[in-house]
């Protein structure tokens, strides 16, 4: 990698990271020594890219938190990617959180040109993704954990489980695993303190509780 190039992209490393990276983390990241890294840092903060130094545990060198970011341009061949990925995991119903996923796809088609779309487009229908779609689940039960999720809230659920025996709980979700056909919650049952997993699929109601 040229140095010009790194350096772009070591700033759009950096961009993508609010949180602070150790010099040695950059260094192994871009194949380079430590001291190039700093003499790459002092160059990027000499373009005026406000690149600061926190301190202590999870500290390192990060963006300043006040920097505004400017707008996010792709090139055709990093949407295609982008949005194809997307587009399996909907079809697929790797992620429970299509609605965003769909959202954040019109975006990433919309910053392109219309010259860069229609190559998007033709690129899309060369890609062919088979696989065993996951279980369906509906779309409240799905709003609500995504809701619960990101804002990490408790979530209220109506479980049916293998033996036909509907409950409701609080819980509290610690991960979203995706197995194969199944997307399961792994989660705290508030009132019994258990953990335990409850397939998607299984969830027939469920409320993000505030």
């Amino acid at each position: 990698m040229q140095r010009t190039e790194r350096l772009f992209a070591l700033a759009e490393y950096l961009r993508g990271r609010r949180t602070g990276v150790t010099a040695e983390v950059l260094a192994e990241r871009f194949g380079v020594t430590v001291r190039t890294i700093y003499r790459d840092l002092d160059t990027l903060r000499a373009a005026s890219l406000p690149v600061g130094a926190e301190r202590g545990r999870g500290g390192g060198y990060a963006l300043d938190r006040s920097y505004s970011l400017p707008p996010v341009n792709f090139t055709a061949r990093e949407a295609a990617l982008i949005v194809a990925l997307g587009r399996f995991a909907i079809d697929m119903r790797l992620l429970p959180f299509t609605g965003t996923l769909e959202s954040a796809l019109d975006k990433v088609r919309s910053a392109l040109s219309t010259s860069a779309q229609r190559e998007l487009l033709e690129r899309l229908r060369e890609l062919t993704f088979l696989g065993v779609p996951s279980l369906p689940t509906r779309k409240p039960v799905r709003e609500a954990l995504e809701r619960a999720w990101f804002e990490r809230q408790p979530l209220r659920i109506t479980y049916v489980d293998g033996n036909y025996l509907e409950t409701v709980r609080e819980v509290r979700i610690e991960s979203v695993v995706m197995d194969r056909h199944e997307t399961r919650l792994d989660a705290v049952d508030l009132a019994s303190g258990e953990r335990r997993h409850f397939r998607l699929d299984r969830i027939t109601r469920a409320e993000a509780l505030g």
